[in-house]
C-alpha cells in the first residue's frame, strides 16, 4: 500500500511546515490526505496512474509524518490555508485539488474560500459537512480514534473500517506489517485534533455550503463505505452545479485501493477535460 520513497521537502507555514512530496509531470493536481493518513499511504498503484497524467504534489497535513506545527488546536479552514501557502511557495499557478475523507473537507474549503487556487476538484469518499453531511454511527466514529492495543491490533481495526470485510482480512494479510508500523508512529494528541476539526466540520460545514463551490467536480465514493456513507455523495452532487458523480460497487472508504486502475483512469480523463 505505501508510496514509495522519494524525497520530500517542506514550506514553512504559521506555526508548523508542511512536508510534500512531487511525482509526475503534466498539469498540476494537489493531493490531499484523510484523518491519521500521511503521503506514504497512498496505494502506489493508484498514484503512479495518476502521475502519469499529471504532476503530483502529495501533502502531509500539519502535525503528522513529515509535517509539524505547535500543537495548538486547528479547524479545516486552517488546513486549507496550509494548503494555500503550498500552491503560493511552488508557484502552482491554479492546480486541481483532490481529497479523500477529511482531506475533501479541506478541499472544499480550499475552493470555497480560495477559488482562485482551485482548477478542478475531485471528492473521494467525503462529505459537505453541516447538516447535509450523513454521519458514520457512534461505533464507528469512537473506533476511528481508538489507539487502544497493540499496532497490529489497531491496524486490523482500522482495515476493517476502510474495507469490506473480506477485501480488509486480504489486504491485513499483505499489508499489516506496514500499516501496523505507520499506526505506531501516529500521535494520539495528533489524531484528536484531526478529529476536533472533523467534528467542527460536521456542525457547520464549509463557511457558505458546497453550493457556492463553482470549479468543476467529479464525487466518487465506495457503495460500502462505513465512515462517510456514501449517501453524502448524493448530498455533494446535488448542491455542487454539474459534478460528476461516481458509486464504486462494494467499495470501502479506501475503495481507491480496491479499484486503482479504475479510479485513476477516470480522474484523468476528468482532467484532461
Amino acid at each position: 500500500m505505501p508510496v514509495g520513497a522519494e524525497p520530500m521537502a517542506t514550506i514553512p507555514v504559521d506555526r508548523g511546515r508542511i512536508a510534500y512530496r512531487r511525482i509526475g509531470q503534466g498539469r498540476p493536481l494537489l493531493v490531499l490526505n484523510g484523518l491519521a493518513a500521511t503521503v506514504a499511504d497512498w496505494d502506489p498503484s493508484f498514484i503512479d496512474r495518476l502521475a502519469s497524467a499529471s504532476e503530483l504534489v502529495l501533502l502531509d497535513n500539519r502535525g503528522i509524518g513529515a509535517s509539524t506545527d505547535d500543537g495548538a488546536p486547528f479547524d479545516i479552514g486552517k488546513l486549507a490555508e496550509d494548503v494555500v501557502r503550498v500552491i503560493e511557495a511552488l508557484d502552482l499557478g491554479t492546480p486541481s485539488v483532490l481529497g479523500w475523507s477529511m482531506g475533501g473537507f479541506i478541499a472544499q474549503a480550499l475552493a470555497f474560500d480560495h477559488p482562485n487556487c482551485v482548477n478542478k476538484l475531485i471528492l473521494l469518499s467525503t462529505d459537505p459537512g453541516g447538516a447535509n453531511a450523513e454521519l458514520a454511527s457512534p461505533a464507528v466514529r469512537v473506533q476511528l480514534t481508538d489507539m487502544s492495543g497493540s499496532p497490529h491490533e489497531q491496524a486490523r481495526r482500522l482495515l476493517s473500517l476502510l474495507f469490506p470485510a473480506d477485501v480488509a482480512e486480504s489486504i491485513y494479510h499483505e499489508f499489516g506489517d506496514v500499516v501496523a508500523a505507520a499506526r505506531s508512529r501516529l500521535s494520539p494528541e495528533l489524531v484528536h485534533r484531526q478529529f476536533v476539526a472533523m467534528d467542527s466540520w460536521h456542525r457547520s460545514g464549509a463557511v457558505g455550503g458546497p453550493r457556492k463551490l463553482r470549479a468543476p467536480t467529479l464525487v466518487a465514493t465506495g457503495t460500502e463505505d462505513i465512515v462517510i456513507p456514501a449517501s453524502n455523495s448524493l448530498a455533494l452532487v446535488n448542491v455542487i452545479p454539474e459534478a460528476w458523480l461516481a458509486q464504486f460497487s462494494g467499495g470501502g472508504h479506501a475503495f481507491m485501493a480496491q479499484y486503482p486502475r479504475q479510479l485513476a483512469d477516470l480522474i484523468n480523463e476528468f482532467l484532461a477535460l
